[in-house]
């Protein structure tokens, strides 16, 4: 499998290493090829680095994933929040292979009692080995601002009620969207005041949305067929019309 895919022997040895370590079988390590996990570890933008010390900002970053691939669900474009939530939990298996090894679920729609509020965590995970709870946000459509708030007080609340400060590291969160602006991305969380990284996901691989046209693409294909079809038209009509 790895001299089939992988041409380059630097990534030849990390994705022996990766299988070695986190005991992939063989149809795990072609997923992962495939989804080129190796350009996606790490690389969410996060605030880690000035909120949690170091080395534990490191191992934090090193849990994200940008984009996170969830091709196991068979979603449209179009899905609305619930139905993704719905979805990553109807195949809670591959939800947690898609983030990364050494997570486990705690829970959905996660009610925390704040006063006379209700705030409500979309999922909480735990990563096991770090042993530090992680809140997951999910929004379908572009990244806002305001999302980096609302997180960020939903994580404040876990470290102080949920977690256990005698034995686990400080809760982080993870905010994903489908979309981002880079700059808006890193000014919201230098003002964010809890760890928060913020990732884009799509439920198809990078080979499906290889293949799929882009926006010139299917701009250009759509003015074809609108084109053809209105000679079509004007041809079908009377003379006298």
């Amino acid at each position: 499998m790895l001299l089939d895919r992988l041409d380059e022997p630097v990534l030849r040895d990390w994705y022996a290493g990766q299988a070695v370590e986190h005991g992939w079988s063989r149809n795990v390590l072609e997923h992962q090829i495939m989804n080129r996990l190796h350009s996606r570890v790490g690389a969410a933008p996060s605030n880690f680095r000035s909120h949690l010390p170091a080395p534990d900002s490191e191992l934090a970053q090193q849990f994200t994933r940008d984009p996170y691939i969830f091709d196991h669900l068979d979603l449209t474009d179009r899905a609305s929040e619930r139905a993704l939530e719905q979805a990553l939990m109807d195949r809670l298996q591959g939800t947690l292979t898609a983030f990364g090894h050494g997570m486990a679920f705690v829970g959905r729609q996660v009610r925390l009692d704040v006063g006379d509020d209700v705030l409500v965590v979309d999922l909480l995970l735990f990563h096991v080995t770090q042993l530090r709870y992680v809140v997951v946000e999910l929004k379908i459509g572009r990244f806002s601002p305001a999302y980096v708030g609302q997180l960020g007080t939903y994580v404040a609340v876990v470290n102080d009620r949920v977690r256990d400060h005698t034995i686990h590291a400080p809760t982080v969160g993870l905010l994903l969207c489908t979309s981002r602006d880079e700059q808006i991305v890193r000014y919201a969380l230098a003002s964010a005041s809890a760890p928060l990284a913020v990732a884009t996901y799509d439920t198809l691989t990078p080979e499906q949305r290889q293949d799929l046209p882009d926006l010139e693409g299917l701009t250009a294909a759509l003015t074809d067929v609108l084109s053809d079809t209105s000679r079509e038209l004007a041809s079908d009509k009377p003379a006298d019309t």
